[in-house]
């Protein structure tokens, strides 16, 4: 096994040897493969490893993108097809897998946390979607780039936010709590947000928008909570493939938004990237000190900070689509969710090693 780890970590740095070399020679169609190759390989490697194995997933998303910006015909349209055909139906069944993961005891949190749920909820469908216009306003992004941006700070918090609070040591029934309860309020949230937010950049469909909501997440939820409460402990299988079966749906989407957006990213990526960042670490830091201003703990601030911090990607990327804007509305939600991973990894791995205080 270690000889096989040996060969794969040279393969690995070959691969990236190649891929600079290619690059420094303005070697367009060289540098496509070798990247593609390299992004393969170092997600494998950082699998094997005990401390670094949670960015695997986000590298191989890098990958997925690197495959869609070099080849994007293959994931527009294949023999007649069009590929953006599948991003409904796979959210749902992302969707459907979140509700299985998920209770009907999850929603009896606010009881028992009233006070964290509403601070959490107010930070997270206040900060962020204000941050989104505001740096949707300072980058002048063209009107459906802007609306994108804003869109995916008007989303609620994901499962995602769920697995960081549990590596920070955080307060998992919390984040629970404000994602069931942040996915129920989203049929109403968002399509408000967006309404008198981003409605000066695009025309806003709001009860349309609403339906979308109810047909993309709640009722996969809602259908994945029944099959949980009836079936939970007896599909084991499913358990086991439903995180895998997500996490390809995720990179397919990821690869069809990529490519049919491709000519766009070229022009205005870099600004993206920058925007997602700083809203991204911008919303840790407003969602967390937020907290600290209202005495409370620790652990429930760290809670808050990543509810606040990491949107539904998915939940966004099918309002895009629905609004039939999946190249230019569907960007940010593509370039801010990958990033989202990096950022709440890296934030999750500091605070998991960082003693919480009495």
């Amino acid at each position: 096994m270690k000889n096989i780890s040996k060969i794969l970590s040279i393969i690995t740095g070959i691969s990236l040897v190649l891929t600079i070399v290619s690059f420094f020679k303005d070697d367009f169609i060289s540098t496509g493969p070798t990247l593609i190759l390299f992004l393969i390989l170092l997600s494998i490697n950082l699998k094997t490893t005990k401390k670094f194995k949670g960015f695997s997933f986000t590298i191989l998303i890098f990958a997925a993108v690197s495959i869609s910006m070099y080849y994007p015909k293959y994931f527009v349209e294949l023999n007649g097809f069009e590929m953006k055909k599948l991003i409904v139906p796979l959210l749902q069944i992302i969707m459907f897998g979140m509700g299985t993961a998920m209770s009907f005891k999850d929603f009896y949190g606010v009881i028992k946390m009233p006070k964290g749920v509403f601070i959490g909820l107010v930070c997270q469908f206040s900060i962020m979607p204000i941050l989104g216009f505001t740096l949707a306003s300072i980058f002048n992004f063209p009107a459906e780039i802007a609306a994108g941006v804003i869109l995916i700070g008007s989303s609620p918090s994901g499962l995602a936010s769920n697995v960081m609070a549990y590596l920070a040591k955080a307060n998992i029934a919390l984040s629970v709590t404000l994602t069931a309860f942040a996915t129920l309020l989203a049929p109403i949230m968002t399509p408000f947000l967006m309404k008198y937010l981003a409605g000066s950049f695009v025309p806003i469909d709001f009860f349309g928008m609403m339906i979308s909501i109810l047909k993309i997440v709640i009722l996969p939820v809602f259908l994945g909570l029944v099959f949980n409460y009836f079936f939970h402990g007896k599909a084991k299988w499913l358990d086991k493939s439903m995180p895998i079966i997500s996490m390809a749906g995720i990179a397919i989407i990821i690869m069809i938004i990529t490519a049919a957006g491709r000519d766009s990213l070229l022009t205005i990526g870099g600004f993206l990237i920058l925007a997602a960042i700083i809203h991204n670490l911008l919303g840790y830091l407003l969602g967390y000190w937020g907290c600290r201003l209202f005495k409370m703990k620790e652990q429930d601030c760290r809670t808050i900070a990543f509810e606040v911090g990491m949107q539904n990607g998915g939940l966004a990327t099918g309002i895009a689509l629905e609004m039939g804007k999946i190249s230019t509305v569907g960007l940010a939600p593509a370039i801010f969710g990958p990033w989202m991973n990096i950022s709440g990894s890296s934030l999750a791995t500091w605070w998991r090693d960082k003693s919480i205080k009495k």
